[in-house]
């Protein structure tokens, strides 16, 4: 790893890309108005911004309120890491009788804290089995004794049911419980004062675009996705290496530029550009100190791909053995795939090693393809013995043969399956006749 590199001018600041990057490549933090559900909202933002694809954070009950993340086109690739994230919620509880103190509540609301049994309510539109859902925090801001109505505030885990919570306090207080009102006021990383917008909101943004051609107003009702990624630690890329993981290619150290500190083993991460563009969501293999020590190996392994492909330059197969198969290419010694043909000169066929090729044990003279493994047998008495080097197939006879195979076994399967209707079939009919001659014979008994 170095603490130099070559910058290069492609890419750019995740808040100076052009507006219709910005916008595909962003999110809204929505307050969610009442009686629409979700979807309709979500459905709603896509035909007012004219997007391919949007998708939200958590689905909200129609008449619940709140922060309801909606990510747009790119950032759709977050929305499953939004949705597991933590949620937290202001809502009412009605109790069906009386009870002693505002101090009984609020003792009770302490109590439903930690892991809970938790069935989905009748109106949830999901399989209603049994399920655990931790509740990390909850407390009791006011309650009114004369109209029975609590507030209270909760932090839980994805997919908590704020109405069976409810159900559950007037349980345990033993005067019975619903939920009145809910508000959701967190949701990952984004609570309602951190920039919620309205519906009317993103309309008016986008009417003001599409009429004045100013930009201004979408930029302050949308924002880039990397936001989203604020918590998690950064390991910083050389640009020359983002192009490369943005076809899946390894995190590997050498193309490490900058790391943050406190990284530790299977941690999510966030591998970012020099410019601040997220690349992927990645989860790490090494501790910050193993990075600072080492000069090879994983760094992380790629678990969401952001960024698009080729918005950085391919900087990949310009080395001296892929600059000289690419010339060989053109003038006609290898084929377009890169494999020898008739013209390969037999020192290339001798010195170059296809690490495309399956794991193989011997070179073939005819096919100029290099082992990179060695085969191993067991003779009788258990020891391993090297397995006889044996020629090598071309990749398409490989292929060939695999197919014919697969093929044969289709029709041998065909065929055992029409046998056994076709006998099947047979004992029925058998079963008929015996039971036809029974009654034809009982019949005529009757008749004599």
């Amino acid at each position: 790893m170095v603490s130099h590199y070559t910058p290069l001018p492609h890419g750019s600041n995740p808040l100076k890309r052009s507006i219709h990057d910005y916008v595909r490549s962003g999110f809204i933090n929505l307050d969610k108005p009442a009686n629409p559900s979700s979807h309709e909202v979500v459905a709603w933002i896509k035909r007012i911004l004219r997007v391919e694809k949007t998708g939200h954070s958590g689905t909200l009950d129609p008449k619940v309120t709140g922060c309801l993340i909606v990510c747009i086109d790119r950032a759709t690739r977050l929305v499953k890491s939004q949705q597991s994230a933590g949620k937290e919620y202001v809502g009412i509880v009605r109790l069906h009788n009386a009870i002693e103190s505002e101090h009984q509540l609020a003792r009770a609301l302490e109590c439903l804290t930690g892991a809970l049994f938790q069935r989905p309510p009748l109106i949830a539109a999901v399989k209603r089995q049994l399920r655990v859902r931790t509740i990390y925090e909850s407390k009791l801001i006011e309650y009114d004794p004369e109209k029975r109505l609590g507030i209270f505030w909760v932090s839980c885990e994805a997919g908590t049911y704020i109405r069976t919570l409810c159900v559950h306090l007037g349980l345990l207080l033993g005067v019975g419980g619903q939920m009145q009102e809910l508000r959701r006021v967190r949701s990952g990383v984004l609570g309602e004062k951190d920039c919620m917008v309205t519906m009317h909101d993103v309309l008016d943004a986008q009417w003001q675009f599409d009429h004045n051609k100013d930009e201004c107003y979408l930029r302050r009702v949308i924002y880039p996705l990397e936001k989203l990624l604020v918590s998690h630690k950064r390991i910083v890329m050389k640009d020359s290496a983002v192009n490369a993981i943005c076809y899946g290619a390894k995190i590997m150290l050498p193309g490490v530029l900058r790391y943050e500190d406190g990284i530790e083993v299977n941690q999510d991460i966030v591998v970012i550009t020099t410019k601040g563009e997220a690349i992927c969501t990645a989860v790490a293999l090494m501790t910050t100190a193993v990075i600072s020590t080492c000069d090879h190996g994983v760094v992380a392994k790629i678990k969401r791909v952001i960024m698009e492909r080729d918005t950085y330059p391919r900087k990949w197969g310009l080395g001296p053995k892929a600059s000289q198969k690419k010339m060989m290419i053109q003038k006609g010694l290898l084929d377009k795939h890169g494999k020898p043909n008739g013209s390969t000169p037999v020192d290339w066929k001798e010195s170059y090693v296809d690490y495309g090729y399956p794991v193989l044990n011997c070179y073939n003279p005819g096919l100029g393809i290099h082992s990179l493994t060695q085969s191993k047998k067991r003779d009788s008495s258990g020891s391993e013995v090297e397995a006889t080097p044996t020629p090598l197939k071309a990749v398409d006879e490989i292929k060939k043969e695999k197919k014919k195979k697969k093929k044969d076994k289709k029709m041998k399967l065909a065929q055992e399956a029409a046998e056994g209707e076709g006998e099947a079939t047979g004992e029925g009919e058998a079963e008929v006749s015996t039971v036809a001659e029974f009654e034809l014979g009982a019949g005529g008994g009757g008749i004599h």
